[in-house]
């Protein structure tokens, strides 16, 4: 995730500006205010509805100026973990949107309302499924223990100009730690010694509440102190080459031996990697190499050197034959992936890759077949839904790509590529409304506020609508009327 000056300043601008035009808001009226006990007394200082309000903006801004892997199974992947995790906190009605970003520097970060974004970086250099787990961990803990709330109330010890300039340096560390320190050490008046103690606070208590959240999510405790020691060896115990991740989570020695003696304490268990950690890695590491061959040379010497048994293997035939599929070495890539179903015909990710192979060669009859059994063996798992949705369309039924969508949408929200293919297939079935209707919808989440407002003003004064259709882009409109509003008040 690269970032330019003028980029870091307009998201610092961004939130700085968030933060003054609602100070009431942010703040509850009260007397002094001293660091609170481990607890929830941060919702004194900033409001559990508002921090979400400041989550869907600072989403949409990583949106607009990141690469978001939207890949379906790399995305369900890291969702499911991410909720399996966040499942056994404490605070189970705190809501989290999980994401991962195509950047192999290793860094993750916690921003407001349970935004969580994990760079790609994370998951190639992790040894284990409970490591990555542990990274994960970590930041929920940083959200349920509200750290980025008790900022605001550590600032606030000195004025309200001093918290928004921290929170827009916090949200410039997530994306460069050396910017955000710097911006840090530019706050004038900020004790940045009081700052950096009060981090290593959070950090450790993220560390214990993390590794507890490991072993009841059934995931290796060990995984977390066992990360932070294979960073601290590819760093080389240099931290001009650390990683991002050492820059905005300081790591000492001490605390990677408490991490260690608290994950100890648990009951040693057989672990497992899943079968989806594996396959989504190699996936990632075929997405991270510039060239297709490259990716078929290491593949192809790890296979015939690896001694493991023929499941220890398949994982990297998957990879094998997905980098095969990108070089478009369609003949390689199929002798792999019948290794793959003869081994199981009835794995989803096989399926899909099948199945891809089909659509790579303009076999699309074919290729619907696949996604029509992966979707009779899978109806609610999204990779499966969008790639049949998909096929439908190829193969010319778009009034059952509009009802598969419909149907997935009363147990699960939209995002880009739903509300893409939904409004694909309205387009073909000539529902001019309800195309332009999720038109609107897609540029809202994809950050385009004021072409979403446009859109909505255009369906009211181009198109007759019924009584329901009106309804709807009514309110929607005044919602977004709104949210164009602020966002030019703070020059988004």
């Amino acid at each position: 995730m690269y970032f330019s000056s003028h980029n870091y300043q307009k998201i610092r601008v961004v939130f700085i500006f968030l933060l003054l035009l609602s100070p009431n808001i942010l703040f509850a009226d009260s007397g002094d205010i001293s660091l609170p006990d481990f607890g929830d007394s941060a919702g004194s200082v900033i409001s559990p509805t508002y921090e979400r309000r400041l989550g869907q903006m600072f989403l949409k801004q990583v949106r607009q100026f990141s690469n978001i892997i939207n890949d379906p199974e790399v995305e369900s992947y890291i969702q499911a973990l991410g909720y399996n995790l966040s499942s056994h906190t404490d605070n189970i009605e705190q809501p989290f949107k999980f994401f991962m970003i195509d950047n192999p520097t290793i860094n993750a970060f916690a921003g407001p309302g349970g935004i969580i974004g994990i760079n790609s970086g994370i998951i190639l250099n992790s040894g284990s499924e409970s490591e990555l787990a542990g990274v994960v961990a970590h930041e929920i803990a940083h959200v349920t223990q509200r750290h980025l709330a008790r900022t605001f109330e550590e600032a606030k010890k000195f004025n309200l100009p001093t918290a928004a300039a921290m929170i827009g340096a916090l949200i410039i560390a997530t994306q460069d730690p050396a910017a955000g320190q710097a911006a840090i050490t530019g706050i004038a008046g900020f004790n940045v010694q009081n700052q950096i103690n009060f981090t290593r606070e959070n950090e450790e208590e993220a560390d214990r509440i993390g590794i507890s959240l490991l072993a009841k999510s059934g995931y290796d405790p060990r995984g977390m102190p066992s990360f932070f020691e294979r960073l601290q060896k590819l760093s080389k115990f240099s931290q001009s080459n650390a990683p991002d991740f050492f820059r905005t989570h300081p790591l000492t020695t001490s605390r990677i031996a408490d991490s260690r003696a608290r994950a100890e304490s648990f009951s040693k268990k057989s672990f497992k990697n899943s079968h989806t950690y594996e396959l989504v890695r190699y996936k990632l590491l075929v997405k991270s190499l510039k060239m297709p061959k490259e990716a078929i040379l290491f593949l192809r010497d790890r296979l015939e050197n690896n001694e493991g048994s023929l499941e220890e293997k398949l994982p990297i035939r998957y990879g094998l034959a997905y980098a095969y599929l990108a070089d478009r070495a369609f003949a390689h890539a199929n002798q792999q992936i019948k290794h793959l179903l003869k081994n199981n015909s009835n794995d989803v990710a096989y399926l899909l890759l099948a199945a891809k192979l089909e659509t790579e060669q303009s076999k699309y009859d074919d290729a619907f077949h696949i996604y029509k059994k992966a979707y009779e063996l899978f109806p609610d798992y999204k990779p499966v839904v969008m790639a049949y949705g998909r096929a439908l369309m190829d193969v010319g039924r778009a009034k059952e790509t509009r009802d598969i969508m419909k149907n997935y949408e009363r147990h699960h929200s939209h995002d880009l590529n739903s509300y893409a293919l939904l409004g694909q297939a309205e387009s073909a079935l000539g529902n001019e409304i309800e195309t332009a209707i999720l038109h609107a919808e897609y540029y809202y989440l994809a950050g385009e506020t004021k072409l979403a407002v446009e859109k909505l003003k255009f369906i009211k004064q181009r198109y007759k609508m019924d009584y329901y259709q009106e309804q709807r882009v009514t309110a929607r409109l005044t919602e977004l009327e709104y949210e164009l509003e602020l966002e030019e008040d703070i020059k988004i």
